[in-house]
């Protein structure tokens, strides 16, 4: 996860300060070492760290905090606003035109310019309705071609190339006839990367961008390279007048020091995000809801994003009336699963809810689970998926749906309970007062059942299964 260690370390500091009536400077002081520590270990700019820890002490020792009620979240407000601004304040996204738009991505090799590409056409046809056109223009790299015509395929999305034979800046502006006479709305060029800056790899990059004169020039970084991804930003922005920045793999960097360092450094605002290996991992980036994310406080926008994009409001609704009506059955579940898959990685999800990212910190999210249970569900007969009681009341059943599927009965049996717990607290929370429930933690509200006594041989089945 992106920002991992920095997070730890960042609440542990804020911790500190949790519960207490009264702040004194001595606490404040004590917090900021962990924030600065936590900050360059994340490997921040040296400078930046020096300017966001002393702008956050200032306003933490100001007198009306230190006096104030519940001082504590104050300055916990304080570190998340700085940390938003220090990330570049607000979503800097760019707005379509009508007509030919023209976005040219630069950077280094194997900082993921090529997938990027895909990446970028595909969300921006997804939310922005466009007919984009993919541009080769690395013709020292022959691979390059063949990977952006793979990922094209892969996306249904036309690629333009001319292989390597001609020089990028005529493929350009062949590419640019090509799109204004066959109707493509966005064409984004795939330009040639270099494992160093070098001289003639810049003037290449700004003989394409004088060809096709770009509405966007966005430099894709490798959140790995830590502040080496700062200066590689400070040399492109003095070449190019970079416009905004995707930073890549932001699902394995544990440290992001560079999305931290690289507005207030470089002066590049930071536009989308790479946060997984699939086509529509891919995000625009909001320095408020990844501030959030950092204090470990959610991000319930993005996962309400998420949920719009992914799950049909009339199937969630539907699915909500049959959960509350007791007649939830296994192949409303495996609709349930689906909806999931569609919205990304289980664990990704839950590290969006408040609360829950603290909690799941030990703990292995697997989403094969998932392709799992779509196994054991598709090794249930029609009327089993219908009538879920069937599997309770025959072990013979459970045990040819474990065969079938390859899997065990345990794990039959765990689907059950699955089933049957969330037929019990859709039950309860139907049946709840809404003026008892606590906003803060709706889950809480939810009175626990005690446990059920098991009789003496309650449960025993031929061949020792217990249900």
């Amino acid at each position: 996860m992106a920002f991992e260690q920095l997070s730890d370390r960042m609440q542990m500091a804020l911790r500190r300060l949790s519960g207490k009536a009264r702040l004194s400077e001595k606490d404040i002081e004590e917090m900021m070492r962990e924030v600065r520590l936590s900050l360059l270990e994340a490997d921040v700019n040296f400078r930046v760290v020096k300017t966001f820890t002393r702008e956050v002490k200032e306003k933490a020792l100001d007198e009306k905090i230190l006096k104030g009620l519940n001082p504590s979240q104050q300055v916990v407000k304080i570190v998340r606003d700085e940390l938003k601004e220090l990330l570049g304040g607000e979503s800097h996204t760019f707005a379509l035109k009508q007509g030919l738009n023209k976005v040219m991505l630069a950077g280094l090799q194997g900082s993921g310019k090529t997938t990027t590409a895909g990446k970028l056409a595909n969300y921006l046809r997804k939310h922005h309705s466009v007919n984009p056109l993919l541009v080769a223009l690395d013709v020292h790299r022959p691979a390059a071609i063949d990977q952006l015509q793979k990922i094209g395929s892969d996306l249904s999305i036309d690629v333009f190339d001319m292989g390597t034979k001609e020089a990028p800046e005529t493929i350009a502006e062949k590419a640019l006839t090509h799109a204004e006479t066959n109707a493509y709305d966005l064409l984004i060029f795939d330009t040639a990367g270099r494992l160093h800056i070098d001289a003639t790899m810049m003037d290449e990059i700004q003989r394409v961008k004088t060809a096709i004169q770009p509405d966007e020039t966005l430099l894709v970084l490798d959140a790995m390279t830590g502040q080496d991804a700062v200066q590689v930003a400070e040399h492109f922005n003095t070449s190019l007048d970079i416009t905004g920045a995707i930073i890549t793999k932001l699902d394995g960097d544990t440290r992001g020091g560079a999305a931290l360092s690289l507005r207030r450094v470089a002066d590049v605002p930071i536009k989308f995000m790479g946060v997984g290996e699939k086509y529509d991992a891919f995000e625009v980036f909001h320095p408020e809801r990844m501030a959030g994310r950092i204090l470990g406080m959610g991000d319930v926008l993005s996962l309400v994003d998420k949920v719009t994009e992914n799950v049909d409001e009339d199937d969630m609704m539907n699915m909500m009336e049959k959960m509350m009506s007791g007649k939830f059955n296994y192949n409303d579940y495996l609709k349930q699963l689906k909806m999931l898959k569609r919205m990304g990685s289980l664990g990704g999800i839950m590290k969006l809810i408040p609360g829950v990212s603290k909690m799941m910190k030990n703990v292995n999210v697997d989403d094969r689970q998932l392709v799992f249970i779509e196994a054991l569900i598709g090794s249930m007969t029609k009327e089993e998926r219908k009538r879920p009681a069937l599997l309770k009341q025959n072990a013979s059943r459970r045990r040819r749906i474990a065969k079938g599927s390859g899997r065990s009965v345990a794990e039959v049996n765990k689907l059950i309970r699955s089933l049957e717990q969330q037929h019990e607290t859709f039950k309860q929370m139907s049946s709840m007062d809404p003026s008892k429930i606590d906003p803060s933690n709706p889950m809480k509200s939810i009175p626990s059942q005690p446990a059920k006594k098991q009789k003496k041989g309650k449960g025993k089945r031929k061949g020792g299964f217990r249900f």
